[in-house]
């Protein structure tokens, strides 16, 4: 068969791969890292002198994380945990974080991310869920888990403070602040827990046993957030993880490779790393890549954000649209020299045109808007990274991913209908953990993740997606997307951020009700309406129109529309 033959036929099964950037291969191949063991002592030995992180001004080296997470390692075996036992991870973005993922993988534990805002009902889910025997928690959180661990399976508590990594002087300083000035360090009792720094003492020139890690074992346990029920434990593992960082590798190469090979990439990690996009698009590629993450400790403290990257040349900055958003508008965004910005990664939640546009004005790099879920690793599909114009759409699936649609009875839509986004590719996870009920429902028979998001493909292979199942509000029998509206009225001038959520309505079954943070004080409701008239057809007009000085968000920015929705 020829090569035009072979190009022909998979452009029929994956239209996609013809709107693929040059230097973007079709499928990339997993199998070249046993685990992500492998991934990390690679680039510990290939990196060793270069910067791995730098946090509130203090840089950590690869062959520093390399020696500490050894350290730790062997502290933790030294606990008697053993292959396959769960850890924890309970901090907000700064070193500890990446020296104990380190830790945890190359003792062959699995690592367990949890959200440090989590209430203590939260968190005794999810430690007795995971079955995690051990928990790395920064001590302002240790409070949470005090009035719960007695119900979990828990037994080794390592407390970390923010300024543990900052060195003696400054790292007293800092948590000096942090416990007495700020009192961010509520009292808490722990009996028996061990400090951060003690820990990796004890760990020090003690062996690290090398279990056999396999591509097949379990490397993390993601949180789901929960929305639509019981938060589930999506299995990530070894193979998934290290597919997504080489899938993601390979889609932003087009425009990375602009950048002088003698300058190391320096990326933004203002994400969480609990959550998956930062955890394998941050920290986990950033390894990959022998770059330096900047670790920024609290992301809605934009003063500080900005502060912090006037010291240094970007290059990456994955981020939610509300980020996106918030920074573009504060007074001291110019203070941050973005011209070396190369790529900018919007996911989490769907990026509106008019912060795409007002980003694009303000540092001449287009925000690529991506798309995933915890279940996929989390990247599924993207814009192309060397793309100017704001598509609206998730892009295209990444390199080795099938995307299609289906109904709800699991058959494929026809092209140009609507239907539930379903994804397949080697970033896949392998199930709920423990759920296999649950796993069933979303796994089709030929391999298929369905994400619960009705999208539509055009032509070309891009996906646009109309919303979550669950957020679709339903006026008089018309089908009514809130991204759709956030969209039309984000680009109404006067309006910081809004958001659209169906109520209860006695004629229609359900309204629309639209809630916005405004920019300009002087922004009226009949402002509001008469922009809607012209931009929206009648049902999709709002019947509620409210203000408020902030909307509720997830800590990673998404915006909690069940809360809006439940406050009438």
């Amino acid at each position: 068969m020829s090569k035009s033959t072979d190009m022909s036929n998979m452009l029929k099964q994956r239209p996609w791969l013809g709107q693929y950037p040059e230097g973007v291969p079709a499928d990339i191949d997993e199998t070249q890292y046993e685990s992500l063991v492998e991934l990390l002592e690679e680039s510990f030995k290939k990196n060793a002198r270069s910067t791995a992180y730098s946090f509130m001004g203090k840089d950590t080296t690869f062959a520093q994380t390399d020696s500490l997470s050894v350290a730790f390692g062997a502290y933790l075996q030294g606990l008697g945990l053993e292959k396959g036992d769960r850890v924890a991870l309970m901090m907000p973005n700064m070193p500890q974080y990446p020296i104990a993922v380190a830790a945890i993988l190359r003792a062959g534990l699995v690592v367990v991310n949890v959200n440090p805002l989590y209430t203590a009902r939260e968190l005794e889910h999810q430690l007795k869920d995971s079955g995690a025997k051990a928990i790395v928690i920064i001590e302002n959180f240790a409070t949470t888990l005090e009035q719960c661990i007695a119900a979990t399976p828990v037994k080794h508590v390592i407390i970390s403070a923010m300024g543990d990594r900052l060195g003696l002087l400054k790292g007293a300083l800092v948590n000096y602040v942090v416990r007495h000035v700020k009192k961010m360090v509520p009292t808490y009792n722990l009996p028996g827990a061990v400090r951060f720094n003690e820990a990796i003492a004890q760990g020090t020139g003690k062996t690290l046993k090398k279990p056999v890690i396999k591509s097949t074992d379990v490397a993390v346990l993601q949180y789901t957030g929960g929305t639509t029920g019981v938060s589930k434990g999506a299995v990530l593992l070894h193979s998934n993880v290290i597919a997504n960082v080489l899938q993601s590798e390979a889609w932003n190469e087009p425009v990375m490779a602009t950048i002088p090979s003698s300058e190391q990439v320096v990326s933004v990690c203002a994400l969480p790393l609990y959550h998956i996009f930062a955890f394998t698009v941050g920290m986990m590629l950033n390894m990959r890549t022998g770059g330096k993450l900047l670790l920024i400790p609290n992301p809605r403290d934009l003063p500080a954000v900005l502060k912090e990257l006037s010291k240094h040349k970007i290059h990456s900055f994955p981020a939610v649209n509300t980020l996106f958003n918030g920074l573009a508008n504060h007074p001291d965004f110019n203070k941050v020299d973005w011209s070396h910005l190369k790529i900018s990664v919007g996911g989490g939640m769907a990026v509106t045109s008019a912060v795409a546009k007002l980003w694009l004005e303000k540092t001449g790099c287009s925000v690529c808007e991506g798309y995933g879920l915890s279940e996929t690793s989390p990247s599924a599909s993207c814009n192309p990274t060397n793309s100017k114009a704001y598509s609206g759409s998730i892009g295209l699936p990444i390199p080795s991913t099938w995307m299609k649609l289906v109904d709800d009875d699991g058959n494929d839509v026809p092209a140009g209908e609507a239907g539930e986004i379903a994804i397949k590719g080697p970033q896949v996870m392998a199930g709920y953990w423990q759920r296999p009920d649950e796993t069933a429902k979303v796994m089709t028979a030929d391999g298929y993740f369905k994400s619960g998001d009705i999208g539509v493909m055009d032509e070309r292979g891009y996906f646009k997606i109309i919303d979550r199942k669950k957020d679709m509000i339903l006026v008089s029998g018309f089908n009514v997307y809130p991204n759709e509206i956030e969209d039309v009225v984000s680009g109404l001038a006067g309006v910081m951020e809004c958001a659209a959520v169906g109520v209860a309505d006695e004629k229609a079954g359900e309204a629309v009700k639209l809630v916005i943070v405004k920019k300009d004080p002087a922004l009226t409701e009949e402002d509001v309406r008469a922009y809607c008239k012209t931009h929206l057809t009648g049902y999709k007009q709002p019947k509620v129109v409210e203000f408020r000085t902030e909307l509720p968000k997830t800590p990673v920015g998404k915006i909690l529309r069940r809360e809006l929705r439940d406050k009438k």
